[in-house]
């Protein structure tokens, strides 16, 4: 068997794209993965092509053989989009493989440790608040406005069975609603960072607002991603206390920061989504700096992300996967979570275009707030490049982190 093609093939799904990579062997057999190209469709979607120009005729199945041979070739430049163009072609490779053997990907990686997996409902109140006037539209959904729209989106949640839902800072300051997102210029902030007490009394009357109409037991999950500095993150931690949240979730490349963050509040924290490789994770174990360990799978690769995972456990920390995708990322993240004991919560994104469940030959199964092991072989799905064809991406980026 040798690797004849590589593709890449996207759709409009709304507010970002949905980014596919497939590899076709001499034999006909096929392999997926889901990726988040920003760019249009040059630069992750470039370089993936690139690197995999040079492995065309390789015999696809020695998927160790293959990554070791492209990490050589970006040696001086480690990381970033780099390392997302590997676990692309890495994670298609990996369902190549599943699917010659005739199992899921989660048997290559030990077998299912649990058959069910637990789910928080993520970017809630996100799109509805960011793109108040597309949002119909791309999900049927209402904007979100006032603080009443927050607490009437929450019961959405809990009535749906969602046990954990996670958000956004949102400001209704302004002639129109906003995320509140400087971290990546969404937003007045950039490049100061810095935090004010308007901010942090909004964000406490936002979380008041979704805990109120979710209810007492409801794991509120709250997402800073890159927004501040360390003051602010540690002010928010504090006055995040009153909520016992589930976690906090934010971003710092400096693994002591985060540990004072950690240190400075009863506040769980969680971070490193935005990490590549064990050896960018290992210092953020070593400082003690998280409560739980966030890992993307499409970004990492799903067998660097089982080592991720592995090396988590040795330091006593849970990990949860980065799952902002489509439903062909969401099982490969679920396939992680199948195979690797240390596993806290899994993310979703629950309100998309009327069409995602079309894009995949078998959509994830949703029971009670838990995600149901999909038993296919390989990922469990293959894209229908029919439908893909039928929504041709729009010239937006991808919208969320």
């Amino acid at each position: 068997m040798k690797i004849a093609k590589i593709e890449d093939l996207h759709c409009d799904a709304g507010w970002r794209y949905f980014s596919f990579l497939k590899i076709t062997t001499d034999t006909g057999l096929v392999g997926w993965s889901e990726y988040q190209e920003r760019f249009g469709t040059h630069g992750l979607t470039g370089t993936i092509h690139g690197l995999g120009d040079l492995i065309v005729g390789r015999d696809p199945r020695p998927v160790e053989a293959i990554t070791a041979f492209l990490h050589g070739l970006i040696r001086q430049v480690q990381g970033g989009i780099a390392q997302q163009a590997i676990a692309a072609i890495e994670n298609a490779l990996v369902d190549i493989k599943a699917k010659a053997l005739g199992i899921p990907v989660y048997e290559l990686l030990g077998g299912p440790v649990r058959d069910r997996i637990p789910l928080y409902w993520s970017h809630c109140g996100y799109v509805r608040t960011r793109w108040p006037d597309q949002v119909k539209g791309w999900t049927g959904k209402d904007p979100i406005r006032n603080r009443d729209d927050i607490v009437r989106h929450a019961r959405e949640v809990a009535k749906a069975g969602f046990k954990g839902l996670k958000t956004n800072p949102m400001r209704f300051d302004g002639p129109k609603p906003y995320v509140h997102m400087p971290g990546f210029n969404g937003s007045p902030g950039h490049p100061e960072l810095n935090i004010s007490k308007d901010i942090v009394d909004a964000v406490v009357d936002q979380m008041a607002a979704f805990q109120e109409g979710a209810g007492p037991k409801m794991n509120l999950h709250l997402d800073l991603n890159f927004n501040y500095k360390t003051e602010g993150y540690i002010r928010l931690a504090q006055a995040m206390e009153q909520f016992d949240l589930f976690w906090l979730e934010m971003d710092t490349y400096d693994a002591a920061a985060l540990a004072t963050i950690r240190r400075s509040s009863r506040t769980r924290i969680a971070s490193c989504e935005s990490l590549f490789h064990r050896r960018q994770y290992r210092p953020f174990f070593e400082q003690q700096a998280v409560d739980v360990a966030i890992i993307d799978v499409p970004w990492n690769g799903i067998l660097e992300a089982v080592k991720i995972a592995s090396l988590a456990d040795t330091y006593e920390v849970n990990i949860a996967p980065h799952n902002f995708n489509g439903h062909l990322g969401t099982l490969m993240s679920a396939h992680l979570c199948a195979a690797v004991p240390n596993v806290r919560v899994m993310e979703i994104d629950i309100e998309d275009v009327p069409w995602k469940d079309d894009v995949v030959s078998y959509a994830p199964k949703i029971e009670a707030g838990d995600l149901l092991l999909p038993t296919g072989i390989g990922w469990g799905a293959d894209v229908n490049e029919e439908v893909l064809r039928a929504h041709p991406p729009k010239g937006r980026q991808a919208g969320a982190q």
